[in-house]
């Protein structure tokens, strides 16, 4: 639902500065993105097209290419969506139940360490996968040319190799879930009392996940310019054979923006941000939740009536 805002944001940025063969840039669904490597030929990103703005290249893309192309690029961004989504809410919510079960029902420490460890350990089983997706895209390699590429790559650095720019993603992702489960719970008992609900509705959902996802976006934006410097650097320097600078720590990254943009550019792009992460944390959330309550009522009249 919200791809289309990050496809237009592609496509106006390649109209403004048109991306090179090699380069990257960052590929949006607002829940997780990753690198698309540019190629030549006719990829998506490189259409034609004379935009003024967000609506106009809203309005000509439906015109002139159809409605379709709205949600170009979105295959590569579900293959790693769909198992990424699964590990997380999955560990989310039976490390809910644990703490509940160790620390007490009401303790508000639970979202808090159940949000970071499944983030943590979505990041760190899918970062590999991503990195293996982009060197797929970019090098058209078969299963074969990539196994001999990857074992090369593992026998000259190492296994950690294959975790490279996985910090920067921790450190924006964890403190992201952290924030994000303890405003959502808090903001979702609020909700449930003043409509006097037992149960969050679809409604208490959405609007608990838009307000929770809007707070944690804007706090952890300077570290998603940092990621965004750190694997665009990275891929840059492993497909275009540039060597990499000598600033390799977070922190020194985040140095280095300030002292060119001021603390204003740790903040850039905040409103596409949010205008991404705010409705797809509500979406996911909301119809996470409705599915849950209606599985489990389902369950229950299964088994009253077997």
């Amino acid at each position: 639902l919200v791809t289309p805002l990050d496809v237009i944001k592609t496509r106006l940025q390649a109209q403004s500065n048109p991306f090179p063969k090699g380069k990257c840039f960052v590929y949006s669904n607002g829940l997780m993105d990753h690198i698309c490597v540019c190629e030549n030929g006719k990829a998506w990103y490189k259409r034609p097209g004379h935009f003024k703005g967000t609506l106009d290249a809203f309005v000509k893309i439906i015109q002139t290419e159809g409605i379709k192309s709205l949600w170009s690029g979105l295959p590569p961004t579900l293959i790693m969506a769909i198992p990424t989504t699964v590990i997380y809410f999955t560990c989310y919510d039976q490390l809910s139940e644990v703490l509940k079960s160790r620390l007490g029902k009401d303790d508000e420490l639970i979202p808090v360490l159940a949000g970071s460890l499944s983030r943590f350990g979505s990041v760190t089983v899918m970062s590999p996968l991503e990195l293996i997706r982009t060197r797929m895209q970019y090098h058209k390699l078969s299963y074969k040319q990539l196994y001999m590429c990857i074992s090369s790559k593992v026998a000259t650095d190492g296994w950690i190799s294959l975790w490279r720019g996985w910090s920067s993603t921790v450190l924006r992702d964890v403190p992201f879930s952290a924030m994000y489960w303890y405003n959502y719970e808090c903001f979702k008992k609020i909700m449930c009392k003043e409509v006097g609900a037992h149960e969050p509705t679809f409604f208490v959902a959405f609007t608990s996940g838009v307000a929770s996802g809007s707070i944690a976006a804007v706090i952890t934006l300077p570290f998603d310019a940092v990621k965004t410097h750190r694997q665009t650097e990275l891929w840059e320097s492993e497909t275009l054979k540039i060597p990499q600078r000598d600033c390799t720590s977070n922190w020194a990254i985040m140095r280095k923006i300030v002292a060119k943009n001021g603390i204003t550019g740790l903040f850039a792009g905040i409103i596409p941000r949010l205008f991404k992460v705010a409705p797809a944390c509500a979406i996911m959330i909301s119809t996470y939740e409705y599915g849950k309550s209606f599985f489990s009522h389902l369950n229950e009249k299964t088994n009253q009536h077997p």
